[in-house]
């Protein structure tokens, strides 16, 4: 329970950790989503001395999945937490803010911690895209593409008949800042080229627990070039997106511990990093993607930081057009943006990413000695979450 209702409570990582992302019909492929969440889970508190009956002290597991239906229904938060050996008394609730779900989990943790109503919180998220597909839920519905209506009603009155989807708005937002297939193809191979580099020098090892045999990303390819993406058919007509330039369908979970100073101090935990800032909004929901852009310059302004404060940005690679926009709208470089490879490489395994990216985050400040790192990442219906941590 919360030690009293005191605002604004500093709230410590004190641990993260997360599954290798699999590919579609990889080494996740045949596990259940909430085994492949539990086992990340029971690692986390385990390597925290918080496994066992210790997890009582746990006041709430938030996960985000963004297709809730069939394995992944039925609040799969509260059947990870059970799954991963948590004590019945411990709570769980499921978030959907579409990509952003697992930073969404992240920012109710915080909030809760900060408002002092918990003291430690798992937040994280899971996705076995290759047992539920992207947009099952909106096929099962049949109202819905993309979660937004299709026709009729007080949405057509406001946007009319134009189509909705992630693909055409990452389409519209290449159009839109005049970003060459080249230019989006190149930053594809580079993203590729990092995953593989920080694959190949273990930089991923400390955060990846294994599960089900596997204990390394199967997205990154180390024998792509730029002349096999160039051969690639447009995934539109007359476009210039590719399956190349575009995050990978994939498997995958991540979960992070959030405490309170309290907490921290009675169960002898160790801060990775500080929750510095939290920041969400709206966006276009018809070019859909472009939500990091207002979300970072919010979270940046909350935090009292410049853009040149922060050293290492994690900008999720949904498309590339999404980060090279970002890029050319807050002047941050590539010298400080997705440094270990992003989605494009590493896969999206949808409601898991924004823990995933997190995860490596705070890995990547603790090793890199980071004073700042800040998330950010586009979502379905046009909105974007941000996030700013300060190294302990």
């Amino acid at each position: 329970m919360g030690m009293g209702a005191t605002p604004n409570r500093p709230v410590y990582i004190v641990g993260a950790v997360r599954s290798a992302v699999g590919r579609r019909k990889g080494g996740h492929a045949g596990t259940h989503p909430a085994d492949l969440g539990g086992h990340v889970v029971a690692a986390l508190l385990e390597r925290r001395g918080l496994g066992g009956d210790a997890g009582a002290a746990v006041d709430d597991v938030i996960f985000g999945c963004v297709s809730q239906i069939g394995a992944q229904s039925t609040n799969i938060a509260r059947i990870v937490a059970l799954s991963a050996g948590l004590p019945e008394s411990v709570p769980g609730t499921t978030v959907d803010r579409q990509c952003g779900s697992s930073q969404q989990a992240v920012h109710f943790a915080a909030q809760a911690i900060m408002s002092g109503d918990q003291d430690l919180v798992v937040a994280g998220g899971v996705e076995v895209m290759t047992r539920i597909p992207i947009a099952s839920s909106a096929v099962v519905g049949a109202e819905h593409g993309m979660g937004m209506p299709r026709e009729g009603g007080l949405w057509a009155e406001r946007y009319g008949d134009r189509e909705i989807s992630q693909f055409r708005g990452a389409q519209l937002i290449a159009d839109h800042w005049d970003i060459p297939r080249t230019e989006m193809e190149a930053f594809a191979l580079s993203s590729h080229a990092r995953a593989v580099a920080a694959r190949e020098k273990g930089l991923f090892d400390e955060e990846i627990v294994e599960v089900n045999g596997l204990a390394r990303d199967e997205g990154p390819r180390a024998d792509t070039t730029a002349e096999k993406m160039a051969g690639l058919e447009p995934l539109s007509e007359g476009g210039t997106l590719t399956a190349a330039v575009s995050s990978q369908i994939s498997d995958g979970a991540a979960a992070l511990l959030l405490a309170s100073a309290e907490a921290v101090e009675r169960h002898g935990l160790s801060p990775l990093a500080t929750v510095r800032a939290r920041a969400v909004v709206g966006s276009d929901p018809v070019m859909m993607l472009t939500g990091p852009i207002p979300a970072t310059e919010k979270v940046l302004a909350k935090a009292g930081l410049a853009a040149g404060d922060v050293e290492l940005y994690e900008v999720n690679e949904a498309f590339a057009p999404v980060v090279l926009a970002w890029q050319r709208e807050t002047g941050v470089g590539a010298d400080r943006t997705n440094l270990l490879g992003g989605a494009i490489a590493l896969g999206h395994p949808l409601g898991a990413t924004g823990a995933r990216l997190m995860t490596s985050l705070v890995h990547h400040m603790r090793r890199t000695g980071a004073s700042y790192g800040l998330q950010t990442m586009c979502e379905g219906g046009g909105m974007a979450n941000a996030t700013i941590l300060e190294r302990v």
